[in-house]
């Protein structure tokens, strides 16, 4: 039998990870759901490794699935085409990275940009509200790919520390999320940043070198890296050089 979903109330604890559903349940990974979608529950979600995931009319719904979906930041794949793709826009007048410039167009964007095979989005309004006074609050990014003065993909994610969780990205232009993703990489191996947590699996994200750890190895390395000072959010240029620099992956 599953076990019974606790209802957290206003100013209730979020149970042990460990107490998520396992995979023999109907939503594995899922711990609890009620609770506040606020600055302070959603930093004390994070340090937990924990994450909220919930559909329009839905109360919030916090998980924490084992395993858990990262990209090691070494370990990240620069196929040959992205590689040309990173050398042009890094060498085109126009084309740029922008941290933070404009955080609440690429939640926006990321909430209301169709994608295949899904009929709507987790970014529902309240989600949107809660992420932008997290970012208020410094702890939510964007990375930002924009051509010509205009924003045509990016990503944006949480970070404790250097504790970084990857949350959601979108594109208008072709290949414009992935030079994001390749921007926090760069941005990440500049500030001693060991992985990135992707949630969870998706055969995109597995080709770009992301894979699967126990819980526990994850809840680890959050403890570790979210006590260490915070990174510091800045795009230059020359960060190109480093991962453009790395062996080609087939």
């Amino acid at each position: 039998m599953t076990a019974p979903l606790p209802w957290l109330g206003p100013h209730d604890p979020f149970p042990p990870p460990a107490q998520s559903w396992g995979d023999e349940t109907p939503a594995p990974g899922l711990l609890a759901t009620g609770g506040t979608l606020d600055v302070p529950h959603l930093l004390q979600a994070y340090a937990q490794g924990i994450f909220p995931w919930f559909g329009e009319g839905q109360p919030p719904l916090w998980w924490s699935p084992d395993p858990r979906m990262v990209l090691h930041v070494p370990e990240f794949r620069l196929h040959h085409s992205l590689r040309r793709v990173l050398r042009r826009f890094s060498t085109t007048p126009g084309c740029e990275v922008r941290i933070d410039s404009n955080f609440s167009a690429v939640i926006d964007a990321c909430a209301h940009t169709p994608r295949a095979g899904q009929p709507g989005t987790w970014i529902v309004p309240a989600m949107v509200e809660a992420y932008e006074a997290l970012h208020a609050a410094g702890h939510a990014h964007s990375v930002e790919t924009w051509v010509n003065g205009r924003l045509v993909g990016g990503l944006y994610c949480v970070a404790l520390g250097r504790a970084v969780f990857g949350e959601s990205m979108f594109t208008h232009a072709t290949d414009a999320s992935k030079i994001a993703l390749a921007a926090l990489v760069c941005l990440c191996r500049r500030e001693g940043v060991e992985l990135i947590d992707c949630q969870q699996n998706t055969r995109h994200l597995a080709s770009l070198g992301a894979r699967e750890v126990s819980r526990t190895q994850f809840l680890q390395h959050v403890e570790r890296a979210a006590a260490q000072p915070a990174c510091r959010w800045t795009f230059e240029p020359l960060y190109w050089n480093a991962l453009l620099s790395t062996p080609h992956a087939a």
